[in-house]
């Protein structure tokens, strides 16, 4: 039976600060589902030679901190295509809204996601081919579905930051570089849950790489204040370690 190693959803996935600045990216449909794609600037002179994978929170891809996080990707020369499994229905259209019900939009949007996201990313393949190299990054929930497709041959490594709904299972079943990043409070992914992935991580002698920040919690990769330095630099620190492990794995020896 499969142990997990991070909890459900938590009320801190539920909670964001929005940032300020111009998304440059573009909104497509990939197999039927909405995607959020950023490209490098100059993509339309050059060919395509890594795509990342972005699976969201519970805020998807075209809330505006996703989007500049994805346009930040893009700028170190990634394309990168997010997925929105809540199909123009994130939770904070109804986070303000009285009687909001939160277990049936969860219960609605894994069911959806569900469904989603294999065909997503057959479309992903069938819109870059097999010439590119892949990554995969995701925060909250989005994590699980990284490793949905990390247990495949499609990726080169994979990221998360604050995962939620893990399992020892998928874990397991990873078959690329791993990079967790880790804030020093959280609910959904505590210290025990965090060793023991740890623990199996070097059991099965892995690549992998664990930051963890002190000082910020659960959802501070793309939710934090900029405003509060701690949780700016945190967020600021877990994009440079993302970039940089997908560097590392997609560049040319």
């Amino acid at each position: 039976m499969s142990s997990t190693l991070a909890g459900p959803l938590t009320d801190h996935c539920f909670t964001s600060v929005a940032h300020s600045g111009t998304p440059k990216g573009e909104s497509i449909t990939i197999a039927g589902v909405p995607t959020y794609l950023s490209a490098p600037q100059a993509s339309a002179a050059s060919a395509v030679e890594t795509v990342i994978l972005y699976f969201s929170d519970v805020f998807g891809p075209f809330y505006i901190n996703a989007q500049l996080v994805q346009d930040y990707y893009a700028s170190q020369g990634f394309t990168v295509v997010g997925i929105d499994y809540f199909f123009g229905d994130p939770v904070h259209l109804h986070l303000n809204k009285p009687g909001f019900d939160r277990s049936t939009w969860r219960t609605k949007s894994v069911e959806q996601a569900r469904a989603s996201v294999p065909k997503w990313v057959d479309g992903v393949k069938e819109m870059f081919g097999t010439n590119v190299k892949y990554c995969a990054v995701g925060f909250c929930f989005g994590a699980p579905y990284v490793f949905q497709v990390a247990a495949t041959d499609m990726l080169s490594c994979a990221a998360v930051a604050h995962p939620t709904s893990l399992t020892e299972e998928l874990l397991r079943a990873s078959k690329v570089p791993l990079l967790f990043s880790c804030a020093e409070t959280d609910s959904a992914f505590p210290a025990t849950f965090r060793r023991q992935v740890e623990d199996i991580l070097v059991e099965r002698k892995a690549t992998y790489y664990i930051q963890i920040f002190s000082g910020v919690s659960h959802g501070f990769g793309t939710r934090g204040d900029p405003e509060v330095e701690t949780e700016r630099w945190a967020k600021e620190e877990c994009q440079r370690a993302m970039v940089g492990w997908f560097k590392r794995f997609t560049s040319s020896k």
